[in-house]
């Protein structure tokens, strides 16, 4: 090793101690810090592993988590960057934090989150084993523009790696009829999940991507996912390696289904839930892994942080949902709805760069199903507290339910006023980072990543 990777290694693995002690956190800084010093860093800490990269708009932390928790229970070693720091410095830090001097003859694995934009900037370095893409939805349009400008982003770094094998979901249109070398597996639904065929109006990639005419659908999962076929020009859903056959049972919070022949229980509520648990599926299935790990891995992992997270404040059932997108708030809400008790809502809506600086995007999510909820109270928080309050009182809310928060203090006091035991907050990424911190300081939650 030349003598500037060897400092970059070692004067950011000193700053990864630091930050961890003195600021709970800073994946970022230290990964910035060694690409200074050397910037081809990722080469050198990264080559001895077999690096298995999630990219796609939703559902990439879970994914990430499910993925890495069946690698574990393999036996296999394995390292991910758990704290979602998904950029090029975050995915730096992680492996030099993971950088052993000593060679090992160990079979390692890497399974780590890509931002949709900065995989092109890591397949530069790493070549994986294995590249999967969860989905393409409109976010932060400020940063991605378009799902089109985002697909253009994700091809760019897989065309780098043509050995890559590439695990697919068949059911997002934009994915199929890829002019690449490399294999292919496709995922994707053989039942429809409430016998939807008619896309609604704000959904994403409605038209042909080679012909510009409008999909039909045998069955939509959710927003424009499904099995899709063009009439013009015969474009259709690619042919699935791996399927859920069935949906046997949703609640709040779990799912029963089949795949493969086979019923799996999935610890995590909702649709969105079952794409992520099938993506999983299917790379350890493309890694050899036998069915039983996958099938307990699925059975106990409970959600990431901020995602489906469950906590208790006081004699509160607190569920925190991570939402940042028009689809993704959209399945939220659904998830939501399958409660059927007197519960609790509150929303937080940030405007940081992290969560895209418009938000106009909340008019896109049908806010109307809450009217359908039994809501007890209806708290706001964060940045744009008032743009949320005005687009679920137009979405028909009742105001008198409305609790306005400027601070964090007044919405736990608020959590704990609640008359009813139930408490769901929706809340963009950087809120929920934020809020997780506040309640973490306070003593409500104990592991801050």
């Amino acid at each position: 090793m030349i003598l500037k990777s060897f400092i970059s290694i070692i004067v950011s693995k000193i700053i990864i101690k630091l930050s961890k002690f003195l600021f709970k956190g800073g994946s970022n800084f230290p990964g910035k810090i060694a690409l200074k010093i050397d910037k081809d860093i990722l080469f050198k800490a990264a080559k001895d592993y077999n690096v298995i990269l999630i990219t796609g708009t939703n559902g990439k932390t879970t994914t990430t988590s499910l993925i890495y928790n069946i690698i574990k229970n393999n036996g296999d070693f394995v390292i991910t960057n758990s704290t979602g720091a998904n950029m090029l410095p975050g995915i730096v830090s992680c492996f030099i934090e993971n950088f052993k001097f000593k060679k090992s003859q160990q079979r390692k694995y890497a399974v780590i989150e890509v931002d949709e934009a900065n995989l092109t900037l890591i397949t530069d370095y790493i070549k994986p084993k294995i590249i999967t893409v969860t989905n393409l939805f409109r976010d932060q349009l400020d940063r991605y523009g378009e799902v089109y400008t985002t697909l253009k982003k994700i091809l760019s770094g897989i065309e780098k790696t043509p050995y890559s094998t590439l695990v697919l979901n068949g059911d997002e249109s934009l994915l199929g009829d890829l002019s690449f070398p490399n294999e292919i597996v496709y995922y994707g639904f053989n039942s429809s999940t409430n016998g939807n065929k008619a896309i609604d109006i704000n959904a994403d990639a409605k038209f042909c991507k080679n012909c510009k005419n409008p999909y039909s659908y045998e069955f939509i999962t959710y927003n424009h996912l499904g099995n899709f076929y063009c009439k013009e020009c015969g474009y259709k859903r690619p042919e699935l390696k791996f399927s859920v056959e069935s949906i046997i049972e949703q609640t709040p919070t779990s799912s029963l289904v089949q795949i493969d022949g086979n019923e799996y229980f999935i610890n995590q509520p909702g649709t969105y839930n079952i794409y992520n648990a099938l993506c999983a599926y299917s790379i350890a299935n493309t890694l050899g892994i036998s069915n039983s790990v996958i099938f307990n891995v699925l059975k106990s992992t409970s959600s990431s942080f901020g995602r489906q997270e469950s906590l208790t404040i006081d004699d509160k059932e607190v569920k925190i949902i991570l939402v940042k997108n028009p689809a993704g708030f959209d399945q939220a809400i659904n998830t939501v709805s399958l409660d059927t008790r007197k519960i609790n809502t509150a929303f937080l809506l940030n405007d940081n760069y992290a969560d895209g600086r418009d938000v106009s995007w909340i008019w896109d999510v049908n806010f109307e199903m809450l009217q359908n909820l039994d809501i007890n109270k209806v708290m706001l928080c964060g940045i744009r507290l008032y743009d949320m309050a005005v687009r679920l009182k137009v979405a028909g809310l009742p105001q008198d339910r409305f609790t306005i928060n400027e601070t964090y203090d007044s919405l736990l006091q608020e959590i704990k006023d609640c008359s009813t035991p139930t408490v769901y907050i929706l809340a963009t990424y950087t809120a929920m980072i934020n809020f997780r911190k506040y309640l973490h300081g306070k003593g409500y939650i104990k592991k801050l990543w």
